[in-house]
């Protein structure tokens, strides 16, 4: 693997040296470490499998998670729930709700040789949306305020939201597990996200009252607020394990009851105490999609079934916007907004992470069909969004446009 590490340094150091010239062609580091990534993967293509199914990289695979829930769940401004939270409320507890089911539905459909459990699975993987392959639509103008106010409420919770469900389902469907039943799975998950949600908030109170007392006794430094916050979801994390808790669960609502009750002495200083903990999600980050675009090598390299093609495309598309329509129905966004918040649902780094957890647990046929969901929905989702996004705000705004001077 010291190829790999070698040609993720390049390739990451060439990126940071055009980032902006990139960025303002619509090339994100996503696109260009997913390609290093493929590159590599046809090199280390036989010892990957071995790599990936190892405790190890489970649990940085894990950790990578709880650390981007956390600054998901601190990333949402506005309140809560965002400056609207009735359709952010919409969006999450109706729309995502009904995409799960729709998922879940067409895989029983498409994919009849897998087990519910591995559906469910497959259902949480290919939901969740993440704007990493299409982080410009959350600041292009064009698009409306309150869309870009949804989306980004949307990416903030949804994966801490789908987090205990997909536990939920990897603890029946798992190899390791002695879940037989729903049932037996529901009574494994139910008390680790409990004993999350408990740790969560206790942690994510404790230091953000903790932090408030030091800024005001001017104790900390501008260095150190940014280090806590490193340490923050971390503690979350190892201390709901240690508990046999939900570290997903417990990072994920660390975040939002810190961000509740931490008191800054100046505007948007939290914004820059989280400075640091961003950088650090973006590098986690970029190593998952390079080990993804290595894992795509390997998941393609058995051909791709027809019924999980089509899975796939309609997981981009029709399990996606029609939910929202459904959601939004009654709501002040107006159709075009809809339609707009219903394709702006790109997939990116929650996806990548419980594909790959997923596959480390699974085994067999399941592995294979959740890793190959995974990359197929995630490479739709780069070409479709990443390239599609800007077109959409583009025909949006022309629209809004010819309406005015009509």
């Amino acid at each position: 693997m010291l190829i790999g590490v070698i040609a993720f340094a390049i390739v990451l150091a060439a990126w940071s040296l055009c980032a902006r010239r990139l960025e303002l062609r619509q090339v994100g580091a996503p696109l260009v470490l997913v390609l290093a990534g493929v590159a590599v993967g046809f090199v280390v293509s036989d010892e990957l499998n071995a790599t990936l199914n190892t405790e190890v990289a489970q649990r940085m695979a894990e950790v990578i998670l709880a650390i981007l829930l956390f600054v998901d769940a601190t990333d949402v401004r506005g309140g809560l729930f965002g400056r609207d939270p009735r359709s952010a409320i919409r969006v999450l507890f109706v729309a995502m709700p009904l995409a799960l089911a729709a998922g879940v539905g067409l895989g029983l459909w498409l994919l009849p040789g897998l087990s519910w459990a591995v559906v469910l699975i497959i259902a949480c993987v290919v939901v969740p949306v993440d704007f990493a392959p299409a982080s410009s639509a959350l600041r292009d103008p064009r698009i409306p305020e309150r869309v870009r106010d949804a989306l980004n409420v949307e990416a903030g919770y949804n994966d801490g939201i789908v987090s205990p469900l997909f536990i939920f389902a990897l603890v029946l469907a798992g190899d390791h597990s002695h879940a037989s039943t729903p049932l037996d799975a529901l009574a494994s998950a139910f008390p680790q996200a409990v004993k999350a949600v408990i740790v969560g908030l206790a942690i994510g109170a404790v230091v953000a009252w903790a932090s408030n007392a030091a800024e005001h006794r001017n104790l900390m430094t501008a260095q150190s607020k940014r280090v806590i916050l490193v340490a923050v979801p971390l503690l979350a994390y190892t201390g709901s394990i240690a508990i046999q808790g939900n570290g997903f669960v417990s990072a994920f609502v660390c975040g939002i009851a810190y961000v509740a009750l931490r008191k800054t002495a100046e505007p948007g200083a939290l914004r820059a105490d989280l400075e640091l903990l961003d950088d650090i999600s973006f590098l986690l980050t970029a190593i998952m999609w390079f080990v993804f675009g290595a894992a795509a090598v390997l998941a393609l390299s058995g051909g791709v079934p027809l019924g999980l093609a089509v899975f796939c495309l309609l997981a981009l598309t029709v399990v996606r916007m029609v939910p929202v329509l459904i959601a939004l129905l009654g709501s002040q966004f107006s159709w075009r907004e809809r339609a707009l918040v219903g394709w702006l649902g790109p997939r990116g780094t929650t996806s990548i992470v419980f594909g790959l957890l997923a596959f480390n647990v699974l085994s067999d046929q399941a592995e294979v069909d959740v890793l190959l969901a995974t990359v197929l929905t995630v490479l739709g989702s780069v070409v479709l969004h990443g390239l599609g996004a800007p077109a959409a705000a583009n025909v949006f705004a022309r629209r809004g446009a010819n309406k005015l001077t009509g």
